[in-house]
């Protein structure tokens, strides 16, 4: 496998984990997407960079292992409800706002319109930020990506119920507040782990957990179990909010805490 290849391999699982909402899924997709490029089952685009031609060789191995209605990754939990949001705005919405492409190479990717590309984008943003409102707990040392990270959330409608700076400041808000979803920043300024807290958290508390790091290779390797949400430090706005969509959209609707 080429080596210009192989460095795209972390970034294809952070795609494919969030489309498919879990480790084991998208990294499984990963893989036989690329065994079927060294097979020659599916060739890369002559018209498109690399990057591109390696995720369209993904979505095309998405769309052809999955049927039309069960585009999920096999993953259970979401209501009736959620099962009507479209797969494919999902596939974009996260191909611009979590990979950073832009709209024209996104419809190239997707062999869509430009102009059908933005209106899969504004529906599936709609669609995530109508049905998924929930209570936040951001675990994150930095005052200002604290900041951040809260106005964020209270723009998609959510509910911030505590900033802990430490493991055992996040804790202490889970308890007294069980949160319906984790942001948990890897490395924390006392030593302590984000990763560590949110152990302990889901030891009590079944939730979704996106992680936010400077290093995104060190958890995208494809060894052993890692987390299918991951921000990567600096964070854009936009990835942000698709990746919270992503995983309360994933998350079995029972375990889900909903605003009143």
């Amino acid at each position: 496998m080429p080596k210009q290849i192989v460095r795209q391999a972390p970034y294809l699982r952070r795609y494919a984990r969030a489309l498919t909402g879990s480790q084991t899924a998208g990294d499984n997709l990963v893989q036989e997407m690329m065994e079927r490029l060294l097979a020659g089952k599916v060739r890369l685009a002559g018209e498109l960079s690399l990057r591109a031609g390696l995720y369209r060789a993904l979505l095309e191995t998405w769309r052809e292992a999955t049927a039309p209605d069960d585009r999920l990754g096999g993953v259970a939990g979401p209501d009736q409800r959620l099962q009507t949001l479209d797969p494919e705005h999902r596939a974009a919405l996260l191909l611009v706002a979590m990979e950073g492409f832009d709209q024209t190479e996104a419809a190239q990717v997707m062999r869509i319109a430009q102009l059908e590309l933005e209106r899969r984008l504004n529906q599936a943003q709609a669609e995530l930020e109508e049905e998924l409102a929930t209570d936040v707990l951001i675990i994150e040392d930095e005052p200002i990506i604290a900041l951040d990270l809260t106005r964020l959330v209270r723009e998609l409608g959510h509910k911030v119920v505590g900033v802990a700076a430490t493991r055992a400041e996040a804790v202490e808000f889970a308890r007294r507040s069980p949160p319906g979803l984790v942001l948990a920043d890897i490395r924390l300024a006392d030593g302590s782990s984000g990763m560590d807290a949110a152990a302990d958290i889901l030891a009590s508390h079944d939730v979704p957990v996106i992680f936010i790091t400077a290093f995104p290779e060190h958890l995208l390797t494809g060894q052993g179990p890692e987390p299918a949400f991951l921000i990567t430090k600096p964070f854009r706005e936009e990835a942000v909010k698709a990746l919270i969509g992503q995983a309360l959209f994933f998350h079995t609707p029972h375990d889900r805490r909903r605003i009143a």
